[in-house]
């Protein structure tokens, strides 16, 4: 297991590296300019010089890259062009906000989806299975920002309740954080639940058609035990890729829901960056994401071999 998670983690270093280098390209190639926008009517072309030295713009792309990716690895991401202000500890800061909305979500969907995607099994064909894969089908369907508009909508003319503004540090209050993170968290739940139902739903179906399900119940096993105990656990591992899939991205950035409800989160933070062109920005939030997705992934893998200790990994594999 040491080997193996040695490895996965010096798989880290060209994967970062190939993301890093792609998504410098890409900035290269958004429309725009990031010395236009901030030198706005008073450019001139002896400012424009000034400005693109001041940033290291006048150098050639090759040393561009090398100079930034040579900090990066450091821990260094740069300084804002806007702002002037280190990169880094803005995107901790940032990436706190979104990792508190990220587990709120997840809990929301699991508390969902679990038990709907079990009932759903359980009542194979029936009435209920019918209009929970209804249900799934439409989380699946509804895009997260669609979900958030109609949300908003429904609350303010029918109820009179209108989303909190701003935000506050779960710190400084607790009661306050909640009521503005509750139904962003609620929107993105709902949307992550209905690909988890269905996936709870299929893979339980799976493993309850296996022999040995059969072989339990000839025993004499109750349903129960074989559901909870037997079935269940067995079930987990396609259930736990979905979930660690659907929370590396949302710790990436959660960018529409945060934008619709003004959450100052990492998603926020690289939305505002492409529109700036703020590249140092964009280059480090990116960055930070796939390391993020890179180091959740290693978890849910090294989670299998407590879930399902016929799971091995070996140096070799």
């Amino acid at each position: 297991m040491r080997a193996y998670i040695i490895r996965r983690l010096m798989l880290l270093i060209p994967i970062l590296l190939g993301i890093s280098l792609m998504i410098f390209l890409i900035m290269q190639f958004i429309p725009g300019d990031v010395i236009s926008g901030m030198l706005g009517i008073e450019e001139t072309p002896e400012l424009r010089a000034q400005l693109e030295k001041k940033l290291g713009l006048d150098q050639p792309l090759y040393k561009q890259y090398i100079n930034w990716i040579s900090k990066a690895v450091r821990g260094d991401f740069g300084t804002s062009f806007r702002t002037g202000k280190d990169i880094f500890p803005e995107i901790m800061s940032r990436f706190k906000i979104t990792f508190q909305l990220t587990i709120m979500a997840a809990i929301i969907s699991w508390i969902i989806a679990i038990p709907l995607g079990i009932l759903s099994a359980m009542k194979r064909n029936s009435i209920i299975d019918g209009f929970v894969r209804f249900i799934s089908l439409l989380g699946v369907s509804v895009p997260s920002f669609a979900l958030a508009t109609l949300a908003i909508l429904l609350l303010s003319k029918g109820f009179n309740y209108y989303p909190s503004v701003g935000y506050v540090d779960i710190t400084v209050d607790p009661i306050r954080n909640l009521e503005i993170m509750f139904l962003p968290a609620i929107i993105l739940g709902s949307s992550m639940a209905g690909s988890v139902m269905r996936m709870t739903r299929s893979s339980l179906l799976e493993t309850l058609r296996q022999d040995f399900i059969k072989t339990i119940r000839a025993k004499g096993a109750s349903e129960k035990v074989v559901l909870f105990v037997h079935s269940l656990k067995n079930a987990l591992i396609p259930i736990i890729t979905l979930i660690g899939m659907q929370i590396g991205s949302l710790l990436g950035g959660a960018v529409v829901i945060e934008q619709i409800f003004s959450i100052p989160g990492l998603g926020l933070m690289t939305l505002t960056g492409i529109n700036q062109r703020d590249f140092p920005v964009v280059q480090g939030c990116v960055l930070f994401i796939a390391f993020v997705y890179v180091i959740v992934n290693l978890t849910v893998d090294i989670l299998y071999t407590y879930i399902d200790p016929r799971i091995t990994y070996k140096a070799g594999r």
